[in-house]
């Protein structure tokens, strides 16, 4: 069975980021080939082609499989090291004087919020993913911090879901805030919609969130509970990957009805059927607990309390509360 390896070090990445090389590393995952193969294949001269081949040989992306000698001719062939192979690094600027904190998670109002109070001080990167996809991130050492609102089949919130992810690991989980989630409509709701049987109506369309996130995954148990049939939904196959895309799409007229947040309802003057509560955890390794400081601190204050509260739909009673995992 081929494998897939995993690059990381800085020389491996700087050499393929030649295309000449990488096609050499292509030729070679599907099969071991000589110099004199891989020039006719590439177009290259055979020369040319063993300046490059030893630089992934010593990189450790290539090896030597086989040697043939035929009328006193050597013939050398090689292969990849792996059959296929998976660039993750993170690349962040060198500025010692002014840290950045990577965030992978679910989409929320008040960690936009919290990025600019934060912008005197630090640097905070967002990428709204959803919350499994999040999970997944800070699992590799992609992020420094990430967000989650999973509700498990018991009635938790994430906890059940980082034991599984990190049963390795010493995880910091803290509330951030209690937010609202239902329907958001057009401004007077022409369509008449009142809960979520309405998806089904040939007369609306929807606008569905991201695979991973919290939203469709407690949208997707909801939908097999009550025994609604996704393809009885016009447009749950059409996603998008924040509540303010959501809320922007139903604006718009693009769609009847989004899944999302009371505070994205009300920044886009949309009307909001509520449906549930949730608890949004900012997730982090317990590691990384000194460089998050300055972010961890502001969540304590009583202006940040008091700016997410004003925040339609936060409920920020519980902010910066610990779950014990």
């Amino acid at each position: 069975m081929k494998s897939i390896q995993t690059l990381q070090s800085f020389e491996q990445l700087k050499l393929l980021s030649d295309p000449r090389r990488r096609a050499i590393l292509q030729e070679l995952m599907s099969g071991p080939a000589s110099l004199t193969m891989l020039g006719k294949v590439i177009g290259e001269h055979p020369a040319w082609v063993r300046h490059h081949l030893k630089k992934l040989e010593a990189a450790g992306l290539v090896k030597l499989v086989e040697t043939h000698i035929q009328g006193g001719v050597i013939e050398k062939f090689y292969q990849a090291h792996a059959g296929g192979f998976l660039i993750q690094e993170l690349i962040l600027p060198q500025n010692r004087g002014r840290p950045m904190i990577v965030f992978s998670g679910s989409h929320d109002l008040a960690v936009e919020l919290l990025s600019n109070l934060l912008s005197d001080h630090l640097d905070l990167l967002t990428i709204p993913v959803g919350s499994l996809d999040g999970l997944m991130t800070l699992r590799q050492n992609l992020c420094n911090l990430s967000g989650a609102h999973l509700l498990d089949s018991n009635g938790e919130y994430n906890l059940p879901f980082i034991r599984h992810f990190f049963p390795d690991r010493t995880m910091q989980v803290i509330t951030l805030a209690h937010r609202e989630q239902g329907l958001m409509t057009a401004p007077g709701n022409p369509k008449a919609i009142k809960s979520l049987a309405d998806l089904g109506r040939e007369d609306v369309t929807f606008i569905n969130r991201n695979p991973g996130s919290g939203t469709r995954i407690w949208l997707d148990h909801y939908l097999n509970a009550e025994g609604i049939a996704l393809d009885s939904i016009h447009g749950y196959q059409n996603a998008v990957s924040t509540h303010t895309a959501c809320a922007n799409l139903v604006q718009t007229r693009k769609a009847d009805v989004a899944l999302g947040l009371r505070a994205s309802a009300h920044q886009f003057g949309l009307d909001f059927i509520p449906l549930f509560q949730e608890r949004y955890d900012l997730v982090f390794m317990q590691e990384q607990s000194s460089s998050l400081a300055p972010l961890l601190d502001m969540i304590q204050t009583r202006s940040f309390r008091h700016s997410v509260g004003a925040l339609t739909g936060y409920d920020t009673t519980h902010m910066g509360e610990q779950n014990r995992l």
